[in-house]
């Protein structure tokens, strides 16, 4: 019955593209390659076995690890296996921090073990822990209220409810420092996604070198929301944390790079990858094997249908964007006397949701990527967006259509900062934000039907970018 289903899933798609949008002429160009794409990505399964032999086989890969070392290795052999050309690696240096014994548990007003992950980069208790009172506060303006005087030898909890990853990572990321700027002893930080079932949350702290460096742990949002009760209640809060987390110098490590070298421009380039590291739980499917094996297969999924754009299509898997962002900034570094040529710099970071459109980026790291503050800024601006609305007819069978101004990702970040479109994925997270960073990032949850879709969808925009006349630049 579902080989039947999909069957005719497929034989619907590819009669509705000939017919979509007729007065779009860049569209109509593709409609015949985009067709042939998609037919491709609807019946195959490579990408979806290849991640479930990742996750199997390697599983979690945080930087600087051996398992890491495996996924490198795994993926220049598959990328060869999917017919790439031009299969090497890219060394780069990387930070490895491991993660030891971690445990806490409170003491007053009665025993309590709580579910904790260190966050990554966190540096460990002293020895025996540390044992002390629990303040609560709900936004750095209520921690800077209190001051030294109210959180001064003790630990501070940001019990903040998630309200979108961008409005609340940053409790994760600075809360450690901005409670050791008034004293604290450490830091806990409820755990950023919209759900946890008693599962923390980890992800990557950064400290400000300037201030006393505390240990910090992400708890699950059921023990935050409890130790917030109590608060409330007036109860007096004591806890005792360990953990004992440790640095190991820089290890190397490589991005993953291969290519389809393109038939007239070879030396233009559109680039599109994932990260293949993970954090140090689950088995990193959603983030980012799955952005990996999109784009791969999406490449696949080009050569498969016959097709080679007059452009070069390159996929990189990038390395430590979980700790570090140095694959990312590597990759610019090595390729920076090439960057003129690049017409866009692609990246799925967000799971598998089915994707929904692409956002446009022209500033890539360190600004509001959809603010426009210049008259020429503007007119780019417009003008990109009108080039993808006119490819986006192509998308409308996958529902993949929207285009707007937004991110693109922190991998190719740097390389659009040196005046690279970049495109994000727009991926519906709807449950991506349930297991991000967690055990429960799980191969399982990975849907076949919606990733051969998302392969699709990425598939059509690159072949269409590095076959068409003008570019996003």
């Amino acid at each position: 019955m579902r080989v039947m289903v999909k069957a005719v899933l497929v034989s619907s798609m590819l009669q509705w593209v000939p017919f979509a949008a007729q007065a779009q002429s860049a569209a109509d160009r593709f409609r015949p390659a985009a067709a042939r794409i998609l037919g491709t990505s609807l019946q195959s399964s490579t990408a979806y076995d290849q991640l479930g032999e990742l996750c199997d086989q390697v599983g979690n890969r945080i930087s600087g690890s051996e398992r890491l070392d495996q996924a490198i290795a795994w993926a220049v052999k598959t990328m060869k296996a999917d017919g790439l050309q031009n299969v090497h690696t890219e060394k780069i240096l990387v930070p490895h921090w491991k993660r030891g014994v971690e445990r806490a548990w409170t003491l007053a007003p009665q025993r309590h073990e709580l579910s904790i992950l260190g966050l990554g980069m966190s540096v460990p208790t002293p020895k025996g822990g540390i044992t002390a009172d629990v303040v609560v506060v709900g936004s750095f303006d209520e921690l800077d209220r209190l001051g030294e005087a109210g959180v001064k030898d003790r630990i501070v909890l940001y019990d903040v409810p998630f309200a979108g990853y961008g409005q609340t990572v940053g409790y994760r990321v600075a809360g450690a420092s901005r409670a050791a700027r008034y004293g604290a002893v450490a830091s806990l930080v409820r755990s950023v996604g919209s759900l946890s079932f008693d599962t923390p949350h980890t992800g990557t702290l950064a400290y400000d070198e300037k201030l006393p460096k505390i240990p910090s742990v992400a708890v699950t949002i059921e023990n935050s929301a409890m130790m917030r009760r109590m608060a409330q209640r007036g109860e007096r809060i004591q806890l005792h944390l360990e953990i004992e987390n440790e640095f190991i110098t820089d290890q190397p490590s490589a991005n993953v790079v291969g290519e389809i070298v393109g038939s007239d421009r070879p030396q233009e380039v559109v680039l599109m990858g994932g990260h293949l590291d993970s954090w140090d739980v689950g088995q990193g499917a959603q983030d980012d094997g799955v952005g990996c094996l999109i784009t791969l297969g999406a490449a696949k999924a080009i050569l498969d249908a016959g097709l080679r754009p007059k452009r070069t299509i390159r996929v990189v898997f990038f390395t430590n964007e979980e700790n570090g962002d140095k694959g990312g900034k590597g990759y610019r570094d090595a390729h920076k006397a090439e960057l003129g040529n690049f017409v866009a710099a692609l990246e799925s970071d967000s799971g598998n949701g089915p994707v929904k459109g692409f956002t446009l980026d022209f500033h890539g790291e360190g600004r509001n990527k959809a603010v426009i503050t210049t008259p020429e800024e503007k007119a780019r601006a417009e003008k990109g967006l009108a080039l993808l609305k006119s490819l986006a007819p192509l998308l409308e069978p996958l529902d993949a259509a929207k285009m707007e101004l937004g991110g693109s990702g922190t991998d190719v970040g740097p390389t659009v900062a040196e005046g690279v479109p970049g495109l994000g994925v727009g991926h519906d997270t709807t449950h991506y934000w349930e297991i991000h960073h967690t055990k429960a990032d799980t191969f399982d949850k990975v849907i076949k039907l919606d990733m051969q879709k998302n392969i699709a969808a990425v598939g059509i925009l690159a072949y269409a970018l590095a076959e068409m006349e003008g570019s996003l630049r």
